[in-house]
């Protein structure tokens, strides 16, 4: 079975065993169309507020925006309300994290769960660093 079928599959699952539950701000998807962020290091954290990897994504999602304020655009969209936005970026499996850098250039792209001490990393590739 293809990848990002058993993904929706996963997800979709997720979404009748947790309903109604949400795990991510939706702050930031009001200006999609201005993302990346012209002259700021922009990480895209593409998921579904039902998706369980995108959940345990959620709080160390949350962390870095406020870790990195100012120095980095840290945000999360929910493809499922924002289908156009998989379909620009690409989109197979979620979640998916995409890193671009000051310029708007895609530096980097990680599908699946990804742990804070590798964003960390890749931001730090991007020449960011924490507050």
């Amino acid at each position: 079975m293809r990848r990002w079928m058993m993904a929706l599959i996963v997800c979709s699952l997720s979404a009748v065993l947790f309903p109604g539950s949400a795990c991510c701000s939706k702050e930031g998807q009001d200006n999609l169309s201005q993302l990346p962020t012209k002259g700021m290091v922009t990480m895209l954290d593409l998921g579904a507020n039902k998706c369980i990897p995108c959940k345990m994504m959620a709080p160390i999602i949350e962390e870095l925006k406020q870790e990195y304020e100012r120095k980095a655009s840290i945000v999360f969209i929910d493809v499922w309300e924002h289908r156009e936005q998989a379909q620009k970026y690409g989109i197979r499996v979620i979640p998916t994290q995409i890193f671009f850098d000051k310029n708007g250039k895609e530096f980097f792209r990680h599908e699946g769960f990804m742990d804070k001490k590798s964003i960390v990393r890749i931001l730090g590739k991007l020449s960011v660093t924490s507050n």
